[in-house]
């Protein structure tokens, strides 16, 4: 936190001219005013001293005592016995005021127009930034705070900071890995999904997303084409776009992507095998084989997005990855869903080959991720505190879908869900005539939060009756009561438990 004698602070705020037409004092007020108007002083953040201040401004230290006692006076600051002058909170609290742009408009740089990518015109993402304050939050992809294994991981980080692991992490890694980490991956979490990998086939990411921009910017340019589940992951999909791929949506059924759908002039197919989104329907073993060797046979790169496949299921499917043997499958995974989505750790699995490449286009985005994190998750998957954690994530899991299943069954009958077990969300389909974006708005106001379905699907109209509901973040007490409410929200009379 900035000190009331760090002078570099203070330099660009109290700028003050004798030819000005208002006193030292007035300007030395307007300055403070403006800062603190523009939340450019901290409520926490001392001013410097009268007497620093009136020698740093080349003015009288009356002066500046005269315009600190009006700023009191005005309410503006506030005077601590023996440690000076703030910013009184109660100005803080109040909205910002505008930002005032210069009068001059005529040489402002229009960024849009300069663009190469047209990032900011993909579809937003799902955003529930309040979801935590929600009392029913059905949302996808954000963690329970009861669940998370606070103490352990605190161990971890703690055990990262011991001298010996700051020399390990501290250094610039330029584009290697964490070799622990690497070596966890590969012992602890890819067997699960039947995949056996090198250490050279592994690259650490920023999360999923991070790994499917670093694919796509490597891979693909404008031509490319991309065959995509529709519904499907809406992120993966303006990322290819971005990347100037084409996508050639494919339909879903209760066995996943329609291989037989896809082009044979496709040069990717991403798929998300485990668990579909949204539908969450796996991929049938009969499938996966037909398209493995349609792959073969139109020379096409699978992209599998190990999607929502950390958790335990009752009979687990391997990985396509696990069934690759000419290695034109690309896998991407992640441990968002598992240990906390704000840590965006994740991981590509691919032949040494691309690997490499991968490595060396990294070295240029970012040199590699925070190696401090990535020691910290080590330590977590090396003591075993990882598999204890997907164990009881799993437990709890199971119980809550099944406890929303039974809560849908009860109070929205005429809604048909999907029931995919290890997942963490349903996906649902309404009655004809369903508006989910307005249900989604009229569950709001009953601190009910949902996600609208239209945003997976990939075509000019898209279905409105379809609803995805995230099982993560609420507790299990709160679910029937959350559909009760949903089921009111819907113009539905809740039925009697």
């Amino acid at each position: 936190m900035p000190q009331r004698n760090d002078t570099a602070i203070w330099s660009g705020l109290f700028r003050i001219s004798a030819e000005s037409g208002q006193t030292l004092q007035a300007q030395i007020r307007q300055a403070i005013v403006a800062a603190i108007l523009d939340r450019q002083i901290a409520a926490s953040m001392p001013l410097p001293s009268c007497r620093i201040l009136a020698e740093k401004l080349g003015v009288a230290r009356g002066t500046v005592v005269l315009a600190f006692q009006q700023l009191v006076d005005q309410g503006f600051l506030v005077a601590r016995e023996r440690r000076g002058h703030f910013v009184n909170p109660d100005v803080l609290a109040t909205p910002a005021k505008p930002h005032q742009k210069a009068p001059d408009q005529a040489n402002e740089i229009d960024w849009k127009a300069r663009r190469q990518i047209a990032a900011s015109d993909m579809p937003p993402p799902a955003k529930h930034e309040n979801w935590i304050k929600s009392s029913y939050p059905f949302v996808y992809g954000q963690f329970d705070p009861a669940l998370f294994p606070t103490a352990e991981w605190r161990e971890c980080n703690r055990m990262a900071l011991a001298v010996l692991e700051i020399r390990n992490w501290a250094s610039d890694m330029v584009d290697r890995d964490d070799p622990l980490l690497i070596e966890q991956i590969q012992a602890r979490l890819l067997p699960r999904r039947g995949i056996f990998a090198n250490p050279d086939e592994i690259i650490v990411t920023l999360g999923a997303q991070n790994a499917l921009y670093m694919l796509a910017s490597l891979l693909m340019t404008k031509g490319s084409k991309v065959a995509m589940e529709d519904p499907g992951y809406p992120d993966a999909r303006s990322i290819f776009r971005l990347a100037g791929a084409e996508i050639q949506p494919v339909p879903v059924d209760q066995s996943g992507i329609v291989t037989s759908s896809i082009p044979n002039d496709s040069g990717f197919v991403f798929v998300t095998p485990s668990h579909h989104c949204p539908t969450m329907v796996p991929l049938s073993a009969e499938r996966r084989q037909d398209l493995l060797a349609r792959a073969n046979r139109h020379n096409q790169i699978i992209i599998e997005d190990g999607y929502d496949s950390q958790l335990l299921d009752e009979a687990p499917q391997q990985a396509l990855k696990s069934l690759d043997r000419s290695g034109r499958v690309v896998y991407v995974g992640s441990m968002s869903k598992t240990l906390a989505p704000g840590l965006r750790l994740g991981y590509i699995v691919a032949s040494a080959g691309l690997i490499a490449e991968l490595r060396a286009l990294r070295r240029f985005m970012l040199r590699h991720p925070p190696a401090n994190n990535q020691r910290a998750v080590a330590l977590f998957l090396s003591l075993g505190h990882h598999e204890a954690l997907v164990r009881r994530l799993s437990s709890a899991f199971d119980e809550r879908r099944k406890r929303l299943v039974h809560a849908i069954s009860a109070f929205l009958p005429e809604w048909r869900s999907t029931d995919s077990a290890g997942g963490t969300s349903l996906w649902l389909e309404g009655p004809r005539g369903t508006d989910s974006r307005g249900l989604a708005e009229a569950a709001a106001s009953r601190s009910v939060i949902i996600e609208p379905g239209d945003r997976f699907f990939d075509r000019t109209e898209k279905p409105s009756r379809f609803m995805r509901l995230g099982i993560s973040s609420i507790a299990l007490q709160h679910i029937e009561p959350g559909i009760r409410e949903l089921a009111t929200a819907a113009g539905r009379r809740p039925a009697a438990a």
